[in-house]
């Protein structure tokens, strides 16, 4: 959530900088119920003061004889005054927030306007694969070696679902390992979330209201006071601290989770989307930093570092990529892309997103930190990559390890989860 001092600042640099992720906003309707409302606190706060001195006085006009009528007559005005202002001040305080809640992040300065025509390649890792022979998809090839059965799949959940089978499950859950174990020897603290989480959760994270209808509800339960099925460990883990305030001496945190991710996006007809690129539901590692406001860029670079250390130990062809603000989602400042090739397509497909959300998410699940030096309590950054989504990894690599007889090579880092050093 934006903070509303910095509209009442200065409302154009907000506006200008919202414009970057297309974003076109007008606060005079904002900054007017802000203005009524602090109007009203300070009529009731002036109200109150008078109560509370009357009141005070009261004990002595009676035990001086004088009538007290007026003044109780004058009590009771200024209580429904109170009372009515009390009730106004609510209601601009709903406008308020929701106007709020539904804003973007601002991007930082550094993010450049538009979408994904303005995203920046800023580096590339390993070597594009070259075949002496006629390449195979990721969708022939886990089909003919018995990784995935996208037929059965179909049959038990419909479309965008999918069935790992022997290898193809040793391989992802190859993958899972992996990851995990590259996270505890960095010091992150592992974390199993639940997979249903309150509205509270989604309002947090910054994904409700906007796309609350993009995820899965249980059925039969009113939204903001029912559950939905998490769509990435990160919607858990950033309000894991909501409405405390931690030790800054605790600070960074750092948290990694697994989880399958539910999501209503289906798979497409186009090409790009056959498969496993795309799903209902997949399985995803998650890291989370809970980030002092001074070392937020720190942890970004991290995290950064970290993703790319994964794909590029599995030895594949990656590129990183520096998006333009409105091909950021909603709620980061900034996100880098880590994005695998897929050779039968000839193009680079998202396998982890890193982004900083800055404060913008602790305002709205009220995360903050107490600062060491200064003692004052203020709230935390937080940002998160995917450490990583396996549904991507695995068309790449059957494709970019693809040998001319139909066999995969299994990355060399993966052979001691998978048991073997080629699929057959």
């Amino acid at each position: 959530m934006i903070d509303l001092q910095l509209i009442r600042k200065d409302s154009d640099s907000v506006a200008a900088a919202l414009r970057k992720k297309g974003a076109e906003v007008s606060f005079d309707e904002l900054l007017s119920w802000d203005k009524e409302r602090r109007a009203l606190i300070a009529e009731v706060e002036t109200l109150k003061a008078r109560r509370n001195k009357v009141s005070g006085e009261i004990p002595l006009y009676k035990k001086q004889g004088k009538d007290t009528t007026e003044i109780f007559r004058e009590m009771r005005e200024i209580g429904d005054k109170i009372s009515s202002s009390d009730a106004e001040i609510d209601a601009l305080e709903e406008k308020i927030n929701d106007f709020l809640a539904r804003l973007p992040n601002l991007p930082d300065e550094d993010v450049v306007a538009g979408e994904k025509e303005n995203n920046e390649v800023i580096r590339i890792e390993g070597e594009k694969p070259v075949f002496d022979f006629t390449p195979q998809n990721h969708v022939d090839l886990c089909t003919k070696l018995g990784l995935i059965d996208y037929e059965r799949g179909v049959k038990l959940s419909g479309g965008g679902y999918w069935i790992y089978r022997g290898v193809g499950a040793r391989l992802e859950w190859a993958l899972l390992n992996y990851f995990v174990n590259e996270h505890l020897a960095d010091g992150y603290e592992f974390i199993l979330p639940p997979h249903q989480l309150s509205y509270s959760c989604g309002f947090g994270a910054g994904q409700f209201p906007k796309f609350e209808d993009e995820v899965y509800w249980l059925e039969g339960e009113e939204r903001k006071k029912g559950h939905f099925m998490l769509p990435t460990a990160e919607t858990a883990l950033v309000n894991m601290y909501a409405g405390e305030i931690i030790d800054g001496a605790k600070l960074p945190m750092k948290f990694f989770a697994y989880t399958p991710c539910y999501r209503k996006e289906a798979g497409s007809y186009r090409s790009e989307e056959r498969g496993m690129i795309r799903g209902h539901q997949f399985n995803k590692v998650e890291m989370v930093i809970y980030s002092a406001q001074d070392k937020s860029k720190e942890a970004f670079e991290e995290l950064v570092n970290k993703a790319a250390n994964l794909v590029k130990k599995l030895g594949l062809h990656f590129r990183v990529s520096k998006l333009a603000a409105g091909d950021c989602s909603a709620s980061m400042a900034r996100t880098y892309d880590i994005e695998v090739w897929i050779p039968s397509m000839g193009i680079y497909k998202e396998v982890s997103s890193v982004s900083n959300a800055n404060d913008y998410q602790a305002r709205r699940n009220g995360t903050r930190y107490k600062d060491p030096a200064t003692g004052k309590n203020l709230f935390v950054h937080t940002l998160n990559g995917s450490g990583l989504a396996t549904s991507r990894l695995i068309p790449a690599i059957v494709e970019q390890f693809q040998n001319a007889d139909g066999s995969v090579r299994v990355p060399e880092v993966l052979i001691p989860y998978v048991g073997t050093d080629v699929i057959r």
